[in-house]
């Protein structure tokens, strides 16, 4: 029989410390490797998507190269065609450049005109700052355009290793399994199973419910729009759709570049008001029925909790961290709950539980016993 060393009982001081210590540390080294795990992050939530088509061509008979290789290309010329429509519709933009100069210059001379009557400030003063501004800009110009074409080119860069991400983590999936097995030792395989089941089943269901509330949300848009006689309804509807990537607040966000279109060809801003107002209304719709009722309880994440771990994400990365919020938080509480040290922290940011009734009697308790007992046994059988 083994010696087992005693353990070292901290005080609460020291491990409140030590984990604020190790909090900052992550936090940094999530930071400092942004632009490798960014991309890292993504191809596994791609390779989630992609994985059932593969493994149905591996049933099939096919080899796994081959069925990887193919559940990529299919990948690639989804996008290649969503690309090739999207380039179509702003193509076609540029046959309204003449109609939005026209109607940008006449808001233009409203204003000098309001300005001029109400606050005595002349054209020529307008002319001057106008003037100012133009020619700051122009001055940087040269840091942005830089700028501009670094963060294009690591972005490009960033996307062509994409496939290849994807690729390694397909082909090596049962590498990566067995690199858990020996993490946690073997005789924990059954629950590093249903924990790894847990994580991609909440991955999957996250990601085909939201391309589901993007066609939805996509299709009420432009139906909106289409009744307010707006140009490019489908474009403009499904441009908004696209941005619940950023949850609460996209399609809000997506709303403002059909308004400013439609009050540069309209020249009644009620349309460009009653388009905001369309956006605003499937947001409603969207946050409230849409999304609860396709992605479901999948992702059990409570409101105050989601919006917290939006602006730490998007803090912390940007708009790929508010993209990558909600999944990620997601797999976490898996992890979470999977940990007994750690479930108070899963508890804390899951859905919050119902208020059970009062007990008024005895008689009352006797006859919910069985049902409590019932519910505690399945659970027990879960874990």
């Amino acid at each position: 029989m083994t010696n087992r060393a005693p353990e070292i009982q901290l005080p609460a001081y020291a491990r409140l410390t030590c984990i604020l210590i190790s909090l900052v540390i992550i936090i940094y080294g999530l930071d400092v490797l942004q632009e490798t795990l960014v991309p890292l992050i993504f191809a596994v939530l791609l390779a989630a998507i992609i994985f059932p088509l593969c493994r149905r061509l591996e049933r099939w008979g096919m080899p796994r190269v081959g069925a990887i290789t193919v559940g990529i290309l299919v990948a690639i010329g989804v996008l290649y065609g969503l690309i090739y429509l999207v380039s179509i519709q702003i193509g076609n933009f540029t046959a309204e450049a003449p109609r939005l100069i026209e109607r940008g210059n006449q808001i233009l001379d409203q204003v000098q005109h309001y300005a001029d009557d109400h606050y005595n400030i002349d054209r020529k003063r307008i002319v001057a700052e106008a003037r100012k501004y133009l020619n700051t800009g122009l001055s940087s110009a040269g840091t942005i355009l830089t700028s501009t074409l670094l963060a294009t080119t690591n972005t490009l860069s960033t996307i062509a290793l994409l496939p290849l991400f994807i690729f390694f983590f397909l082909l090596y999936r049962d590498f990566f399994k067995s690199f858990m097995y020996k993490v946690v030792g073997h005789t924990r395989r059954t629950k590093v199973d249903a924990v790894m089941g847990q994580i991609y089943t909440v991955v999957k269901d996250y990601l085909v419910g939201l391309v589901l509330v993007i066609i939805v949300v996509g299709i009420l848009n432009t139906v909106g729009l289409l009744i307010l006689g707006v140009e490019y309804a489908v474009f403009f509807g499904f441009f908004g759709a696209f941005m619940i990537l950023i949850p609460y607040v996209g399609i809000a966000i997506g709303s403002v570049l059909p308004a400013l279109f439609t009050l540069g060809i309209n020249p009644n801003p009620l349309v460009a008001l009653g388009v905001v107002g369309v956006f605003l209304f499937v947001q409603v719709l969207e946050g409230n029925f849409i999304t609860p009722y396709i992605v479901g309880s999948k992702v059990s994440i409570n409101p105050l909790a989601a919006i917290i771990v939006l602006i730490l994400w998007g803090q912390l990365w940007g708009l790929s961290g508010l993209i990558l919020a909600l999944p990620l938080t997601a797999i976490l509480k898996v992890l979470f709950d999977s940990i007994d040290s750690l479930k108070p922290y899963g508890f804390l940011i899951g859905e919050a539980e119902k208020p059970r009734p009062p007990i008024k009697n005895i008689q009352e308790l006797t006859e919910q016993l069985p049902e409590r007992v019932r519910k505690i046994g399945k659970a027990e059988v879960k874990k």
